[in-house]
């Protein structure tokens, strides 16, 4: 009986072993002699990360929706940071700027679409000239148009403490005054990605 179990084990450690010599080793010694160029990581490293609770204080509301941007989007996105950076106002305020872009142009800077145009809004945060937003080359510029929603988002109060589709409808006296809950998570992780880039 001894004999049997003797050689089950043995087996067991036999078929263990030669598992192990089949898979290789678990450690790679080999350096690779390529010279290879710093990532981009290692940089984002040096820069203070964003303190992701000022992002989203109050939770998401509702079901929350994402798209693919393309660069032309990413660079709307960029403008829209700087131009928060640029009038002192904080990371929430960004994600506040972007959500309302998602909703009224996808970050798209949009010109005049004819008979699908909503009146005369144009730009990012489709604004109209009509309502005293600027003209229409000012409110297709991504810096003034930014410039100008937050504007109105200083003026107001308690702002920072209000759900994001509130303080949005605020400014925008949206139609569709709900849609701006949908894209504060994507905002947020935007300005968590560029803020310091």
């Amino acid at each position: 009986m001894n004999s049997i179990i003797r050689n089950s084990v043995l087996g067991i450690a036999g078929l263990a072993f030669a598992g192990g010599v089949a898979a290789g080793p678990l450690t790679d010694t080999h350096t690779p002699t390529v010279d290879a160029a710093p990532v981009a990581a290692a940089v984002q490293a040096d820069k203070p990360a964003v303190d992701t609770g000022k992002l989203i204080p109050h939770g998401v509301q509702g079901a929350q929706s994402r798209i693919d941007l393309s660069d032309e989007q990413v660079a709307n996105t960029k403008a829209i940071i700087a131009a928060t950076k640029k009038a002192g106002m904080d990371e929430r305020a960004a994600v506040v700027s972007i959500a309302t872009a998602l909703q009224e142009s996808k970050l798209e800077n949009l010109g005049h679409l004819g008979d699908r145009n909503d009146h005369d809004s144009q730009g990012l945060f489709q604004q109209r000239p009509s309502s005293g937003w600027g003209t229409v080359e000012q409110i297709t510029d991504p810096e003034y148009s930014t410039t100008a929603f937050l504007k109105g988002l200083k003026q107001v109060d308690g702002w920072q403490d209000m759900p994001l589709t509130k303080a949005a409808q605020t400014v925008q006296v949206s139609a569709y005054p709900d849609h701006y809950a949908q894209w504060e998570q994507q905002a947020a992780d935007l300005v968590a990605k560029h803020w310091n880039s």
